[in-house]
C-alpha cells in the first residue's frame, strides 16, 4: 500500500485532472478501509489530490492577469521601480510596437505593461499576462534601440508561450514529489498531507523564484529567442541585435554574477542556437538616426 500511494502521486504528472481526482480518491478510500490511514487523513489526501489537479486546469486570461500582478509584486519587492516618466514612456512605446507584431497582441486581459527597474544588475523579467520588467543595467548594456527591442521581444516571447504559467504547475508538482520522496512511506499520512495541501493552495512564490533565481529551461529560452527574431523582422528591427546583446553580455557581465547570468543559458550556447534562425540573406542594417536619437534621449534620462 505504501508503494502504491507513492506511485499514485508520481502518476500525477501524466494524468488528466479528472483522472487525478478519481485515482487519488479511490486509493484514499482503500487506504482508509484497510486501516492504513484514518478517515480524516484520507480526506486530507483527497484535498491534496484535488489541489494538484487544480494546478493543471486551464487558467483564464483574467486569472492570469491577477497571477501576473501577484508575481509582479514579488519582483518589485526585490528590485525598486525607477520613477522616470521619460524612460518608462519610451519603454512602453517601444514595447507596444513589438507587441502589436507578436502572434498574440491582444490575448492578455489588460494588455502589456513595461516597467523600468532601478538597479544596475542586468535583469529582465516577464510575469504572466504581459508584465515586463527591464533594469537600468540591462538598458545600459544595449548599444541602440535595436538591441533593446531584442531584449523586450525576447520577454514578449516568454509571455506569448505562457512560460511563466508553466513554471507554476511544474514547480508545485515537483515540490510535492520531492516531499513524498524525502519522507518515504510516511509521506501520505499525518502532517505531510497537510504540507502538500498547503503547497498547492498557498502562494505563487515559486514562479517568482523561477524568474529571479533559477530561470527557464534552455528549450524555453530558445523558443523565446525564436519568437523575438520573428517579431523584430515584422517590425523592421535588426534580428541580429539579439546576438549582439548576448556578445556584449559575454564581455561586460562577469561569470557567476547575479541576475541574467544566473537565470539564463550561457551566451555562447544561445548564440549557437540563434544563428540558424536568422534569415540567410540578412545584411547589416544601416544606422537609423531617428531610433538613435530616441534611444539616446532615453538613455540620458536614466
Amino acid at each position: 500500500m505504501k508503494r502504491s500511494l507513492l506511485i499514485v502521486f508520481l502518476a500525477f504528472g501524466l494524468a488528466s485532472c479528472a483522472e487525478m481526482g478519481g485515482v487519488v480518491g479511490g486509493v484514499a478510500s482503500m487506504a482508509a478501509a484497510t486501516g492504513y490511514i484514518s478517515s480524516s487523513q484520507a480526506n486530507s489526501l483527497v484535498r491534496a489530490g484535488t489541489a494538484v489537479a487544480k494546478t493543471m486546469e486551464d487558467i483564464t486570461p483574467s486569472q492570469e492577469y491577477y497571477i501576473g500582478r501577484t508575481v509582479s509584486a514579488g519582483i518589485v519587492s526585490r528590485y525598486p521601480v525607477k520613477d522616470n516618466p521619460v524612460a518608462n514612456h519610451y519603454l512602453n512605446l517601444l514595447g507596444q510596437v513589438l507587441v502589436a507584431s507578436s502572434e498574440k497582441p491582444s490575448s492578455t486581459f489588460k494588455g502589456y505593461h513595461f516597467l523600468l527597474l532601478d538597479t544596475d544588475e542586468v535583469v529582465a523579467f516577464a510575469a504572466p499576462s504581459g508584465f515586463v520588467f527591464v533594469s537600468k543595467g540591462m538598458i545600459k548594456l544595449c548599444k541602440n534601440e535595436d538591441d533593446l527591442a531584442a531584449v523586450l521581444a525576447h520577454e514578449i516571447g516568454h509571455v506569448q508561450h505562457s512560460h511563466a504559467l508553466g513554471a507554476i504547475s511544474t514547480s508545485r508538482i515537483t515540490s510535492a514529489l520531492t516531499i513524498i520522496a524525502s519522507e518515504g512511506a510516511q509521506a501520505a499520512v499525518g502532517g505531510v498531507v497537510g504540507e502538500l495541501t498547503q503547497l498547492f493552495e498557498g502562494s505563487i512564490d515559486d514562479i517568482t523564484q523561477t524568474l529571479v533565481n533559477s530561470g527557464y529551461a534552455r528549450g524555453q529560452e530558445n523558443e523565446a529567442d525564436a519568437t523575438a527574431i520573428k517579431i523584430m523582422q515584422r517590425v523592421g528591427y535588426d534580428p541580429a541585435a539579439l546576438i549582439r546583446v548576448l556578445e556584449t553580455m559575454k564581455v561586460k557581465v562577469q561569470p557567476g554574477a547575479t541576475g541574467f547570468t544566473s537565470t539564463h543559458p550561457e551566451p555562447d550556447d544561445r548564440i549557437a542556437d540563434i544563428r540558424p534562425l536568422l534569415p540567410q540573406s540578412l545584411t547589416a542594417m544601416a544606422a537609423n538616426a531617428n531610433r538613435d536619437q530616441r534611444f539616446g534621449k532615453m538613455l540620458a534620462a536614466l
